[in-house]
């Protein structure tokens, strides 16, 4: 590798890690502080939260990553750009396609990168997630057994103890149930224990009043009891469906899938067969992206205003090579044998990006031109 491919590769990584921190830890923070709500208000350790959120940070730098490509390749162009090192390049005789030559391998670098995230640390981790979520939804206890305060475990009941001796027994319970507008049940009992049965955990409730309260009629039924058994097993935030994600499985699980991952996973052929090549496209998209910042402004050329113009030009085109994506999504998702539409971000991004190329080589060729008396 020339020593300049060297010299802005080097710029390239640089800048690449720099923003990769920067947009990673953006997009960590606003995701971990919805962790946190959740996990720390349903009774979890901080130690639960920071599991999660380190299991969720594989997916977070798989989205993170080409668009820190981007912004560095955009960055370290418009440098060497408006520091006159491009022009002294062109001057020398280098073609855009030469200068371009340390872009393509850094591409190939972010795309090395982008495939194990893809191919390997995303679906192991999301695997992972998904089965500290159902042990996490599975303890039910951390949010009932709060002393001195009410606390929500599920949407529309509170629950109430005063005290909880060392053996788990509540003393002083208080449930109200208001998930049916028609009939807020409220219980109170003097004794309660968290007990497991067959169909979940179920809240046993001693020397106790259940009073049932119709806003409709305005009347109040109250039933007194001595031993009562509330099922708490509804309470409990389980996937209604019991589906796999398909972000959890291994790639070529999802190129050959059987019936029995057909049937296990929240997705048909189609889907699969889609989030496989999906996986595949991520890797080139990482190569065309830095390309097309790249090329985009080397068609403006050197100003001494700068090449801001450029810039705006090279984002709108990657967010249209984005809008080409999420509409190819939709389409390939809908027939198997359309797996291929994975790939057309990726192949119209490298057409734009050879395009601008070449653009950037006929401009360059004209102005070299002298212009005289034609022989």
């Amino acid at each position: 590798m020339a020593r300049f491919d060297r010299y802005m590769l080097s710029q390239l990584l640089l800048l690449f890690g720099f923003f990769s921190l920067v947009l990673v830890s953006v997009y960590w923070i606003n995701r971990a502080i919805r962790l946190f709500d959740q996990l720390i208000g349903d009774g979890q350790t901080a130690l639960v939260f920071l599991e999660f959120t380190m299991l969720a940070l594989p997916y977070v730098i798989l989205i993170v990553l080409p668009i820190s490509a981007f912004v560095a390749t955009v960055y370290v162009t418009n440098r060497l750009t408006t520091e006159s090192e491009m022009v002294v390049l062109q001057t020398a005789g280098a073609s855009t396609l030469r200068i371009g030559r340390a872009v393509f391998y850094f591409g190939m670098i972010v795309a090395v990168l982008v495939g194990i995230l893809a191919h390997l640390l995303v679906p192991a981790a999301r695997t992972e997630l998904a089965g500290r979520s159902a042990e996490i939804s599975q303890d039910i206890t951390a949010r009932f057994l709060k002393e001195g305060q009410f606390v929500h475990p599920a949407s529309g009941i509170s629950v109430y103890i005063r005290d909880i001796t060392e053996l788990g027994e509540m003393k002083e319970l208080f449930l109200e149930d208001t998930r049916d507008p028609s009939a807020i049940v409220t219980y109170t009992a003097q004794k309660a224990l968290l007990v497991r049965g067959e169909t979940g955990p179920r809240l046993v409730m001693r020397d106790g009043l259940a009073q049932t309260y119709r806003p409709e009629t305005g009347r109040l039924n109250t039933i007194e009891f001595t031993d009562f058994a509330y099922d708490i097993g509804a309470l409990i935030k389980k996937d209604s469906t019991g589906l796999r994600d398909l972000r959890e499985l291994q790639t070529n699980v999802l190129l050959n899938p059987t019936q029995r991952d057909l049937d296990g996973a929240r997705g048909d052929l189609p889907d699969f067969l889609y989030e496989a090549h999906d996986r595949f496209a991520r890797s080139l998209l990482s190569i065309v992206v830095p390309l097309m910042g790249f090329a985009a402004l080397m068609v403006g050329g050197f100003s001494r205003f700068g090449v801001w113009r450029q810039v705006v030009i090279a984002v709108v085109l990657i967010i249209f090579v984005q809008l080409i994506a999420n509409w190819s999504e939709e389409i390939g998702r809908s027939d198997a044998r359309l797996w291929a539409m994975a790939y057309l971000a990726p192949l119209f991004g490298l057409v734009l990006a050879v395009g601008l190329i070449a653009l950037s080589s006929i401009r360059k060729f004209r102005r070299a031109t002298p212009v005289g008396v034609p022989s």
